[in-house]
């Protein structure tokens, strides 16, 4: 089904988390961002890694980069960077750790994004996740190129 990548959606388990990355990255392009916010075992790990997964295939093991802030990967068409925010003060740090490079060469998937404050990239699908008992909801909001893109869920 392809939909707007707009909106509010019920993600019942992690394979229902996984499966949302995967459709957001055949959307993502060169340039942009997904911007993922929530609490604490909200599923923000889960969706980026199903993003990268999709992405770059051949990648077997795609660790939240915590410690790290920052993984590379070469993806199918552009390489992608998943960023791990949570330990950054301020998000002049986050451009520090490569933000603006990572859009200039292909694209990121960034967690704990609200770090970034007034430094959010223009072109990029806001995820923000939250825990619904056993379940998720994802409410998707598009920005910049994002705005009435499909995504084939």
């Amino acid at each position: 089904m392809i939909v707007r990548a707009e909106g509010d959606f019920r993600l019942n388990d992690e394979a229902a988390t996984t499966r949302l990355g995967a459709a957001i990255a055949g959307s993502l392009q060169k340039g942009e961002a997904v911007c993922l916010s929530g609490p604490l075992g909200a599923g923000k790990s889960v969706l980026a890694r199903g993003l990268v997964q999709a992405l770059a295939p051949k990648e077997r093991d795609i660790p939240s980069p915590t410690y790290t802030l920052a993984q590379f990967y070469e993806g199918r068409k552009f390489p992608i960077t998943h960023f791990d925010l949570y330990r950054l003060a301020s998000g002049e740090e986050a451009y520090e750790i490569g933000v603006a490079e990572a859009l200039r060469d292909g694209a990121a998937v960034i967690e704990w994004a609200e770090r970034l404050g007034h430094h959010l990239p223009p072109n990029r699908l806001d995820v923000e996740l939250e825990i619904d008992g056993q379940a998720r909801r994802a409410r998707l909001t598009p920005e910049g190129r994002w705005e009435g893109r499909p995504i084939d869920l």
